[in-house]
C-alpha cells in the first residue's frame, strides 16, 4: 500500500501551508483510488476491523447499561451514585489502561481483542446509562401513576409507557457512545490489532503524514455517517404527540 514519501521543506509558513494541502490532497486521492480498497491491509479490511471492534463494545454496553438504566430510572434508587461511579471511570487514560490490561491479563497478548474491548466498554457504558436514566426521569409521573392505577404491572409500565417515551433520549446517549467508541477504537492498533488506527500508528512511525490523514479522514467520515444515521433514528422514535 504505497504512500508518497516526499517531504516538503517546512522552514517557512507558506511552504508549511503548501505541504499541508499536498498531504491532504494525497490522502483524499489515496482513499478515492479503488485499487486501495480490496486485499489484505486495504481500506475495506481496515474499515471492517474498526467496525468490528466498535460494534462489539457498543453491543456489550447496551446489554449492560440499558437494563441497568431502565431499573435505576424506574425505581430512582442509587441512580446518582451509579452514574457518578461509571462516569469517573472515563477519566482513566485509555491508552495507559489498554497497555496495563494487555500486560496484566494472562491471555492479553494472545487475545488483544479482550483488553481492547474492556477499554472501549468503559467509555461506552456511561453515556448510555446516563441517557437511559435521564430519559426515564423525564417521563411524567402522573402518566406512570395512571398506568399503575389501570392495572399495569411494573414491567408493563417500563416497556409500554416509560421506554417508548424515553427512547429518543436513550438513542441520544447511544449516539454519544458510538462516536466516542469509533474515535477511540483507533488505539487498538497500539497492541497489534488492525482497524483504522493502523494508518495513524504506521504513519506516525514512518513520519508519513498522508497515511495519518487517511486514517483521520476515514474515522471522521465513519463517525459522521453513524451520527447522521442515529440522529434520523432518534427523530423517528419520538412518539406522536410528543413535542419536546
Amino acid at each position: 500500500m504505497p504512500f508518497s514519501s516526499s517531504r516538503a521543506d517546512c522552514s517557512c509558513p507558506g511552504r508549511r501551508g503548501d505541504a499541508t494541502v499536498n498531504h491532504f490532497n494525497g490522502a483524499v486521492s489515496f482513499i478515492a483510488d479503488p485499487a486501495n480498497w480490496p486485499g489484505a491491509g486495504g481500506i475495506a479490511e481496515r474499515l471492517g476491523e474498526h467496525l468490528w471492534y466498535s460494534v462489539l463494545a457498543v453491543a456489550l454496553a447496551l446489554i449492560i447499561a440499558l437494563p441497568l438504566g431502565l431499573y435505576l430510572g424506574h425505581t430512582g434508587k442509587g441512580a446518582s451514585g451509579v452514574i457518578a461511579a461509571t462516569g469517573a471511570l472515563r477519566a482513566i487514560p485509555s491508552l495507559g489502561l489498554l497497555t496495563w490490561l494487555t500486560l496484566e491479563i494472562s491471555f492479553g497478548i494472545q487475545l488483544p481483542i479482550v483488553p481492547s474491548t474492556i477499554v472501549l466498554l468503559i467509555l461506552a457504558i456511561p453515556p448510555v446509562l446516563a441517557a437511559t436514566v435521564s430519559g426515564m426521569a423525564t417521563v411524567s409521573r402522573p402518566v406512570v401513576d395512571a398506568a399503575r392505577a389501570m392495572g399495569h404491572n411494573e414491567g408493563q409500565i417500563i416497556t409500554r409507557i416509560e421506554l417508548p417515551l424515553a427512547a429518543p433520549t436513550i438513542v441520544g446517549g447511544v449516539r454519544s457512545c458510538v462516536l466516542q467508541v469509533l474515535a477511540t477504537a483507533t488505539i487498538s492498533a497500539y497492541i497489534g490489532l488492525g482497524g483504522l488506527g493502523r494508518y495513524l500508528l504506521d504513519g506516525l512511525a514512518l513520519r508519513d503524514y498522508e497515511q495519518m490523514l487517511v486514517g483521520a479522514i476515514l474515522v471522521s467520515v465513519l463517525a459522521l455517517a453513524a451520527d447522521v444515521t442515529l440522529a434520523f433514528l432518534q427523530h423517528r422514535l419520538r412518539p406522536k404527540g410528543v413535542t419536546s
